[in-house]
């Protein structure tokens, strides 16, 4: 055997200083440029995308899922005309994505044809491209009055719903 045999086996790295210099560069230098650009990303100085009022930003992004509203249940109910000025003249006054026009009896007669309690429950419930009205900002008997108001006005002759009556206290 010759002594060269082995020459041709060996690595790049043929001194210790060579060895300590590629550990170095393969294992520590990336560690070091890892927590470098965690210092990086994770700074407190840079705004939030697209947000300008970074303390509102971080205020809706850490708001509580649910929220309550509080409402005066003793509130007079609102008349037909009033709901319908609040809530559904954006739509039906323009007639926008199928909702019947509002005045309109060519429009409003199958849907009248229906019956009263049909179309509440269209309201209330949600019919098409209009979102469900029960629950929102009306009770569900603001909501029948206000349909009554707009079925009227096409044609109908519903009766706007009343009240409840109150129950009686008992006497003492």
């Amino acid at each position: 055997m010759s002594d060269n045999a082995h020459d041709s086996h060996t690595g790049p790295i043929k001194t210790p200083k060579q060895l300590l210099w590629t550990s170095f560069f393969s294992f520590v230098l990336p560690v070091f440029l890892i927590i470098g650009l965690v210092f990086y990303v994770t700074r407190a100085d840079k705004p939030a995308a697209g947000a300008v009022n970074t303390e509102l930003a971080t205020a809706q992004r850490i708001q509580r899922v649910g929220a309550v509203e509080l409402r005066d249940a003793n509130r007079p109910l609102q008349a037909g005309a009033d709901v319908y000025k609040a809530q559904c003249a954006a739509c039906h006054d323009a007639g926008m994505v199928g909702a019947p026009k509002f005045g309109s009896a060519g429009e409003w007669a199958p849907r009248i044809r229906t019956g009263f309690d049909s179309l509440v429950q269209s309201a209330l419930k949600g019919k098409g491209a209009m979102g469900a009205q029960g629950g929102g900002a009306f009770e569900d008997l603001e909501i029948a009055r206000a349909v009554a108001h707009m079925a009227n006005a096409g044609g109908a002759s519903f009766p706007e719903p009343a009240a409840p009556a109150q129950a009686e206290k008992p006497a003492q």
